[in-house]
């Protein structure tokens, strides 16, 4: 009876660099659980979202950008991306408003009918468009590659098109029993989470490339009872000359780096953070198999 009454659906977000796919999962969550930024290739891992309403639970995956790998840490995020159509019973390709339809894009439209799961085609960014007829030409150039299962015009920053998106996805979840406690919505731990929130300012904060050369390592995460947590991270990056532009002159963007951290942490956990960085130089740790693997990135084998 009770797998009757309830009701589940695993769905796979997916689409190119930097078109808010990220952005779109914590609209759908209504959590922050994915980091966003500017700069494409934020996500480097799949990211579980969960959102239970009522009698159905809904798990979303969101993953990397589709990219060409230039180390063996682009190989794991491509990995990610093939990876997350295994298991997945829909797909929110997404899509931004106003953009030609990318080769990319037709390479996920190829893999989707292999596949044969609904597709909805998310196509996001409306609020960034002078001219709303671009919509259209978008809905009809994408109709013509692929018949989607709906497609829905969004703003993951505004929200607009939100409650439409969900009502599609919400249609297509099946009889089930539910994956997750109802009131998880997300399977990420709080110091996986930490060591991405201050990924997060670093892409912000620092120009170009340089971000995407750092890793996180929490060294130390530990509750004091009087409400109180003490969070020591390791920001590993692959040169000397990167070091200093993360520690700034007299130590200023490492200290911009940790308040707002500290901010975004405090607020998330309700309670006050002790946060403490430090920097340390592994040169080409992207290709290092060792370091891929103490970041939890199981490597696929040749």
């Amino acid at each position: 009876m009770e797998k009757e009454c309830k009701k589940s659906l695993f769905v796979s977000i997916v689409g190119r660099p930097n078109v808010g796919k990220s952005s779109l999962l914590n609209m759908l969550v209504g959590e922050k659980i994915s980091i966003v930024s500017p700069k494409p290739q934020t996500t480097r891992n799949k990211i579980i979202g969960i959102l239970t309403k009522e009698n159905t639970q809904i798990v979303f995956t969101d993953t990397p950008g589709m990219l060409r790998p230039k180390n063996k840490l682009g190989n794991y995020m491509l990995g990610e991306i093939n990876n997350s159509f295994s298991g997945a019973e829909a797909i929110i390709h997404v899509v931004e408003a106003g953009k030609n339809v990318h080769s990319d894009d037709v390479k996920f439209i190829e893999k989707f009918k292999k596949i044969g799961v609904p597709v909805i085609l998310a196509i996001n960014k409306i609020d960034t468009l002078k001219q709303k007829s671009d919509i259209i030409k978008n809905i009809k150039e994408y109709s013509e590659l692929m018949d989607y299962e709906s497609i829905v015009p969004v703003s993951a920053i505004t929200s607009d098109g939100y409650f439409e998106l969900l009502c599609e996805i919400l249609k297509l979840a099946k009889p089930s029993v539910f994956f997750y406690d109802e009131d998880d919505i997300t399977d990420q731990t709080q110091r996986t989470i930490a060591a991405e929130i201050i990924r997060e300012k670093m892409l912000y904060l620092l120009d170009q490339e340089l971000p995407h050369g750092v890793a996180i390592f929490i060294e130390k995460f530990q509750f004091r009872s009087d409400n109180e947590v003490d969070i020591s991270a390791l920001i590993q990056c692959e040169r000397s000359n990167h070091k200093a532009i993360i520690i700034g002159h007299r130590g200023q963007m490492i200290k911009k780096i940790g308040t707002l951290s500290r901010q975004e942490l405090e607020e998330m956990m309700s309670c006050k953070v002790n946060l403490k960085l430090w920097v340390k130089v592994k040169e080409n740790w992207r290709n290092s198999d060792a370091v891929l693997r103490d970041m939890g990135y199981m490597l696929e084998k040749n």
